[in-house]
């Protein structure tokens, strides 16, 4: 009996010394994590200017929607240079990339954008309208930042794999025309992220907010009408007038206005009207956008819009043609990856101006239409997170987002109340300001992605969130069908 007695002590004690053990592995390992995610942030810290300069040099670039070629190659050569393997011309498009370190699962995604506006050429930092070339286009969305802030944070996350040894695969996917360009939709098309868990990125933006939001879907498409030309005074029966359908389709689809739903965004502009008055134009175009909620519903628009400029061919005797050059989704959110990358945005925190910046800002407020509804500080604060935001702009990121658990978020790069697509976005996106902006979306995306390799439940729990939201019948499809990209939208 005290045999047994002993044995048992001696296997207790044995049994403690494992637990404690235990303990001490998994206190060790979550430690080295903790040290490993100090460590990214660090390594970002020490290369903020280089990546400050790699975006201001974007940012001079401007190179509107498929033609950034400098601006993809640039990032191409900042990637291969950290060790990554880099695929260009994915999908059919020359400025299209894939970046890849690693092997094995999880397949974990940093998405990065690079193009720029027509229109807003803007001096960096200038309190007013300064364009540097007029009519040239400007990053008055941020997208110098927004590819170069996840280009710092797939450096960093390379590192840390490199570092820990964690396993499996890293990648950066460069995706050009995002403004109406519809990129990514080709690319998804194309099965380039049929083996990701997850996909990690950013906006810029006026605020500091990973809050799980949605976007409004959009189709856009030039609208093409071909008639007769004439001497308009001389012969004008003998003319039919393709600006004549153009205007016909323009008031019938605002008076469509009063008969949709009321979230709905219609809106355009007439591209070609003629050569000039006293000739019956032969050609016109119309670019339309509409814009809704919800997918479903606006395909059912789309074909009322569509239906629109056949009848004004039919009734100026004119013929119509239409291009679709973009369609994009409603994003599909994922409250749990939000939750998950609004824990390190309020780690890594906001920024603060200088009182150079602050005077900047304080002017450059005084030029907007309206009084800012966000109070200068706020670029300081992270923003409380907010179930069931849909917000008014659009974004190919959405199609994305229904084929793969996707989380976003944005950083305060605009001065609080700019809104983007405007001079004063980029003067803000070419000045320290938006830098400072990248660097807290940088880390905050590092943060995230590392997670998502040290812990496979997250992949699991948004995988599982993702499915229900997307329902078991789920089918997707996006109508630009076979369509090749529209390369020359922009010229």
């Amino acid at each position: 009996m005290m045999g047994d007695l002993n044995a048992i002590v001696i296997a207790m004690r044995k049994l403690s010394a494992t637990a404690a053990l235990v303990v001490f592995v998994a206190s060790s390992i979550a430690l080295r994590a903790q040290q490993a995610d100090t460590v990214a942030l660090r390594d970002i810290d020490a290369k903020a200017a280089h990546f400050a300069d790699v975006a201001h040099q974007i940012w001079g670039f401007a190179e509107v929607g498929y033609q950034e070629r400098k601006s993809s190659a640039l990032l191409q050569s900042e990637l291969e240079a950290a060790g990554f393997d880099v695929k260009a011309g994915v999908a059919d498009i020359p400025t299209a990339f894939v970046a890849t370190f690693g092997s094995g699962k999880p397949v974990i995604a940093i998405v990065g954008e690079f193009d720029a506006l027509p229109g807003l050429s803007q001096e960096a930092f200038v309190p007013s309208r300064k364009p540097i070339v007029a009519d040239a286009p400007g990053h008055g969305c941020g997208h110098n930042l927004l590819g170069t802030g996840a280009l710092a944070a797939a450096v960093a996350v390379k590192d840390w794999l490199v570092a820990s040894g964690h396993t499996g695969t890293l990648r950066y996917y460069g995706t050009p025309a995002e403004e109406g360009g519809s990129g990514k939709v080709y690319m998804v098309r194309a099965g380039l992220f049929k083996d990701v868990d997850t996909v990690v990125t950013w906006h810029p933006g006026d605020r500091n907010d990973a809050s799980p939001s949605s976007s409004l879907a959009n189709i856009n498409a030039k609208f093409r009408f071909h008639g007769i030309a004439s001497h308009a005074a001389a012969a004008p029966e003998k003319g039919r007038s393709a600006l004549d359908a153009v205007e016909a389709m323009d008031y019938m689809v605002n008076m469509m206005r009063e008969h949709v739903p009321q979230e709905t965004r219609i809106h355009y502009i007439i591209t070609r009207g003629g050569a000039a008055p006293n000739i019956v134009p032969d050609f016109a175009e119309a670019y339309y956008y509409a814009r809704q909620p919800d997918m479903r519903i606006l395909d059912g628009i789309w074909d009322r819009i569509v239906d629109a400029a056949k009848g004004a061919a039919l009734g100026t005797g004119t013929t119509m043609d239409f291009e679709v050059v973009g369609a994009v989704y409603n994003v599909l959110p994922n409250v749990y990856l939000s939750g998950l990358m609004h824990k390190n945005l309020e780690r890594v925190g906001g920024l603060t101006y200088t009182p150079e910046e602050q005077a900047f800002a304080e002017q450059v407020r005084k030029t907007l239409a309206e009084d800012p509804s966000a109070p200068l500080g706020s670029q300081e604060q992270v923003q409380p997170a907010r179930l069931g935001a849909v917000g008014s702009a659009s974004t190919d990121l959405a199609d994305v987002s229904w084929n793969v658990p996707t989380v976003s978020m944005t950083a305060a790069t605009f001065v609080p109340g700019v809104p983007a697509h405007s001079w004063q976005a980029t003067a803000c996106a070419g000045s320290a300001i938006g830098a400072k902006g990248m660097i807290v979306a940088a880390k905050s995306m590092a943060l995230t992605t590392i997670d998502l390799f040290t812990d496979p439940s997250h992949i699991q729990k948004a995988r599982a969130e993702f499915e229900q939201q997307r329902g078991p019948n789920f089918v997707y499809k996006t109508r630009l069908a076979d369509r090749k990209p529209a390369l020359d939208y922009r010229k």
